[in-house]
C-alpha cells in the first residue's frame, strides 16, 4: 500500500463515516495498518477524524468517526478538480462544502477536539457537528443550498440530544429563524454570531 493510493482513496471518503475494514480490504492489508495511516495524517493535521457522539437515548447510533481531508485545496487536487466548473459538477461538491464550513465554524467557535462530534443514528437521523461545551449543546448542519429547511432528521437531533440551538449553515446570503431553537445561518454572517458564542 502506498501513501499516494491511500490519499487518493481517502479523498473519495471525505465527509463519510470511516470504515477501516472496507479500506483495508481495498488495499489487502490489516485494519490496524489503515488506521495507523489515518492516525498519522491526522497527527500532521492533514486529515481530520470527527468522532461520533453516542448516549443512552434508546436508538442505535453510529460509533465510527467521519473523515475529512483537512484542506479544501488539497482535497480538490487529489480529486483532480482544478476549475470551479469541474467542482460544481463533481459528486463530492457537497462534501467539499461540508468540510470547508465545518472547519470555518469550529475555528470561529475555537472548538477543541474534545468538544466536537458528529451524531447519527442507524435509522438515518444525523447531525454534521455537535459542539458540547459545559452544559451547552449546539448543533450544526451544513447544507449546500440557498434555502435550507428543517428535516425530520434535524428535528430528531434537536429533541434527542436536547440541543440548546441548531444552526443550518448554508452558502446563501440570508440568515433567518427556522424554529424556536433553529436558525438558517449564512456562512457569510457566521463570524459575528459564532465569535459571540466562542
Amino acid at each position: 500500500m502506498t501513501l499516494r493510493r491511500f490519499w487518493a482513496m481517502l479523498a473519495h471518503y471525505h465527509g463519510q463515516v470511516w470504515n477501516s475494514s472496507e479500506f483495508a480490504r481495498s488495499f489487502g492489508v490489516a485494519d490496524t495498518t489503515v488506521r495507523r495511516y489515518l492516525d498519522l495524517l491526522a497527527s500532521c493535521f492533514l486529515a481530520r477524524q470527527l468522532p461520533a457522539w453516542h448516549e443512552n437515548i434508546g436508538k442505535r447510533q453510529v460509533k465510527a468517526p467521519k473523515v475529512y481531508i483537512a484542506d479544501s485545496g488539497l482535497l480538490h487536487a487529489l480529486l483532480d478538480l482544478d476549475t470551479v466548473a469541474k467542482l460544481e459538477t463533481h459528486p463530492k461538491v457537497g462534501a467539499s462544502w461540508e468540510g470547508f464550513a465545518l472547519d470555518t465554524v469550529t475555528a470561529l467557535l475555537r472548538g477543541r477536539a474534545e468538544e466536537c462530534y458528529l451524531w447519527a443514528t442507524h435509522a438515518g437521523a444525523e447531525l454534521d457537528l455537535l459542539v458540547r461545551r459545559g452544559r451547552t449543546r449546539l448543533g450544526f448542519e451544513f447544507k449546500r443550498t440557498d434555502a435550507p429547511t428543517l428535516t425530520k432528521g434535524t428535528r430528531s437531533a434537536i429533541e434527542d440530544l436536547g440541543l440548546d440551538h441548531l444552526y443550518v449553515v448554508h452558502p446563501g446570503t440570508r440568515s433567518y429563524p427556522l424554529d424556536r431553537r433553529a436558525t438558517a445561518l449564512a456562512l457569510v454572517h457566521s463570524r459575528t454570531l459564532l465569535k459571540a458564542l466562542a
